[in-house]
């Protein structure tokens, strides 16, 4: 089959046209913008999974303690009056990114299966620790009372889901374009060597073990600021948002989108989300079967993802020097 030769050119104006069907969505879905917004939030969640999975080459599957950890940050301190967003974007940024550091000393250090057994681990043991300590963080009942001030003073958060919709497409946008700076810098293309070959990597003298933490760190930070955009905008924060579901769930996004490509997750998010409320709507009794059924076919039809289909259908023609 022959493939679409697109240019530099033609391809950021593909990837303008990307956000800009995202913005109006807001006047073509004005129904269904809690969803839309929930789709951006795992979106971010998948793109910093991404980050340490597909880039760094961190085998992780409990990335959803770094989601929960900035979701209780943000949400904790809403809830002791303190809820102004951007604040608590940035508390949750700190909270997950140091978490992430001193994790990564652990992870970082292991092999692929001793990475799986700590990441696991520690999910479960905040999971645990969320649970027992359910006087600050609600336990099961999930962290209610929560009151997150108007963004930026002005935009009150109403129940159709306009500001909340609005206020995460910025913020998701942000990160998105901080990530994406990041990886085209130095350091980013330090990480694919490092994710193509190691060994190389250390020959020359990079410093491999650093720029891992470093990147397992960043991952985590971006991971919190997803989980508090989720806190803030649901004025909520459930136990699940630190389970071993979420990191599992997460992976599923990321890996349908297709790992080691910018917008895997974003893509991933979007037909994950859109086809699961398909299936829920359509057969509420068996739709995990169904959901099942169709992420099998997408694996075995698309290696490496809906990005990696779409890789193999377009080309993108190198600059001339």
């Amino acid at each position: 089959m022959k493939r679409l030769v697109l240019s530099p050119a033609q391809l950021r104006a593909a990837e303008l046209a990307f956000w800009l069907l995202l913005a109006c969505s807001f006047f073509l879905a004005p129904d269904h913008l809690t969803l839309l917004s929930q789709i951006l939030i795992f979106g971010l969640f998948a793109v910093s999974l991404d980050m340490a999975l597909g880039y760094a080459g961190i085998l992780t599957v409990g990335h959803a303690a770094f989601f929960g950890a900035g979701a209780y940050a943000a949400g904790l301190l809403a809830r002791h009056g303190w809820g102004e967003p951007f604040t608590g974007l940035m508390a949750a940024l700190v909270v997950a990114g140091l978490l992430g550091y001193a994790l990564s000393y652990m992870v970082v250090r292991g092999a692929d299966l001793t990475r799986l057994m700590i990441t696991i681990g520690v999910c479960l043991l905040l999971y645990e620790l969320v649970n027992r300590l359910s006087g600050i963080t609600g336990g099961t009942d999930g962290l209610q009372g929560m009151v997150v001030w108007p963004v930026a003073g002005l935009f009150e958060f109403d129940l159709f889901g306009k500001t909340a919709f609005v206020y995460a497409y910025v913020m998701v946008l942000l990160m998105f374009l901080l990530v994406r700076r990041v990886l085209r810098s130095p350091f980013g293309l330090a990480l694919r060597g490092i994710h193509d070959n190691r060994k190389r990597m250390l020959a020359i003298g990079s410093p491999v073990e650093s720029r891992l933490r470093m990147a397992y760190a960043f991952s985590a930070a971006i991971a919190g600021v997803a989980g508090a955009l989720l806190a803030q905008t649901t004025q909520f924060v459930g136990i699940e948002s630190i389970s071993f579901n979420r990191s599992a769930e997460i992976l599923i996004i990321l890996v349908l989108g297709g790992t080691g490509r910018l917008y895997g997750g974003l893509i991933g998010a979007i037909v994950y989300m859109l086809v699961h409320d398909a299936f829920a709507d359509l057969n509420p009794e068996y739709w995990m079967f169904w959901l099942g059924i169709f992420l099998i076919a997408v694996v075995m039809i698309g290696r490496g993802g809906i990005m990696g289909a779409l890789s193999r259908l377009v080309r993108v023609k190198e600059q001339a020097r």
